[in-house]
């Protein structure tokens, strides 16, 4: 018995019958993709009951012939619903759309050459990918790829009463459903594998990034690793420097970077044995950003170096910060986190060349060249113990005259000569400004 026809077609169709709006296309040229890993066994396309409870092989076989003829017309069909409902599609470069279409007819055709041999495991998105560069994973994303593959579904479901022979009509959606089902799992694996090669890739790039801004070598190389890493450039750049945390593996990484980002509009992570670098840009609170990201780093100082005009000139701020966390062990009550330009006794401890040269300029210099004695009685306070009478007796002079000019003194460096830490700041500085003196 031959099952009825569907509503609004008289008599049989015939091999002819497809869409109206695709009879005009051309059988696309398309390497025969390989098969993948099985996912489910297909049910054979034409087995089981009909519509009327009898065999449908002999449509089946049928669909087939009708599905492959109508190959090419299917796949015109569906480059003009890509162009008329993808907006993404639309704005690619002609280049990157003449792949898509590829991609598109390739599914297409491995679909056709499914559903003739239905005992061979569905294609998956990696086969039909084969034809494309590598690079179009970065040009279309998994949620393109997967409207990509909706549009293509839908036009083959669309159109399956019209190939298929009457009767089949439910087993061609069904095969065309399952299809579409196997595409998309195997979209999101090949994703995956590109997101994980590509993660790879960027953080041995972001690893060399680091390492030059830390070593100083601001060539045109690292100007362009930096354009690579997406750094936007937008704003200033700080660098924070502290320990790792105990057992920092693979995840704890990924996490730690994950975090950065959010703090953050630019990031860098740089792991130096047992120290963390980090560079924070953009336009935001920057010391807000390293204040939060404090828990992601190990015990022990964190050193925030001086802000930087952008990423390029962050390098004597990087080193500031690593030769503040070498010395921040020599200040008992060091707080967390300090500024590298707080260390300045101790970075000079060290043998930091910078901070020496910092101290001379912003406080020695001025004071040299000031009036009113401020050297000299800055000199004769901290030589008394601190103490404003016994620095009044030795310059002959009122304490108020002395709590004056140590005031300008505070004026002119910065550092106040009344608080503790900062008067050891700029006896440290009359030390090794005396002392270039001398050397002179």
């Amino acid at each position: 018995m031959t099952s009825p026809s569907p509503a609004g077609r008289t008599g049989s169709p015939t091999p002819d019958a497809v869409p109206d709006d695709v009879a005009d296309g051309a059988h696309p040229v398309v390497a025969r993709p390989r098969p993948a890993s099985p996912r489910t066994r297909p049910v054979r396309p034409g087995q089981g009951a009909g519509r009327n409870g009898e065999s449908t092989e002999a449509g089946g076989t049928e669909t087939q012939r009708r599905v492959r003829e109508g190959a090419g017309q299917l796949a015109v069909a569906a480059m003009r619903r890509l162009d008329a409902d993808l907006e993404w599609y639309r704005a690619l470069p002609a280049e990157d759309r003449s792949w898509v279409n590829l991609v598109a007819q390739a599914g297409i055709t491995a679909f056709v050459t499914w559903f003739a041999d239905p005992t061979r495991p569905p294609h998956g998105v990696g086969e039909i990918f084969a034809a494309a560069p590598p690079e179009l994973t970065r040009s279309i994303s998994l949620q393109h790829t997967l409207q990509l593959v909706r549009v293509v579904v839908d036009v083959v479901e669309t159109h399956s009463d019209r190939l298929a022979a009457p009767g089949a009509e439910r087993e061609l959606r069904e095969a065309v459903l399952r299809y579409s089902r196997e595409v998309a799992f195997s979209a999101a694996e090949v994703y995956a594998r590109a997101a994980e090669v590509r993660g790879g890739w960027d953080a041995r790039l972001e690893a060399l990034v680091v390492d030059a801004l830390v070593r100083g070598d601001a060539d045109d190389a690292l100007r362009s690793r930096v354009a690579a890493i997406g750094w936007s450039g937008r704003g200033a750049t700080l660098v924070v420097v502290g320990t790792t945390a105990a057992h920092l593996d693979e995840v704890r990484v990924a996490d730690l970077r994950r975090a950065t980002r959010r703090a953050a509009d630019d990031a860098l992570v740089g792991i130096l044995g047992d120290r963390l670098v980090v560079f924070l840009g953009g336009e935001g609170d920057l010391r807000a950003a390293a204040m939060g990201l404090l828990p992601r780093f190990g015990p022990g100082p964190v050193v925030i170096g001086p802000p930087a005009a952008g990423l390029v000139e962050s390098t004597a701020s990087a080193r500031a910060a690593l030769a503040g966390l070498q010395a921040a062990a020599g200040w008992d009550q060091v707080p967390r986190p300090v500024l590298a330009d707080d260390l300045l006794p101790e970075r000079v401890l060290v043998g930091d060349a910078e901070a020496r040269r910092a101290l001379v300029e912003r406080a020695f210099v001025p004071l040299a060249a000031s009036q009113g004695s401020l050297l000299e009685t800055l000199s004769a306070y901290l030589g008394a113990g601190r103490s404003l009478e016994a620095a009044a007796r030795t310059l002959y002079v009122h304490p108020n005259t002395v709590r004056y000019r140590l005031r300008r003194v505070a004026d002119v460096t910065g550092w106040d000569p009344l608080d503790a830490r900062e008067s050891y700041v700029l006896q440290t500085a009359l030390a090794v400004g005396r002392l270039d003196t001398a050397r002179d």
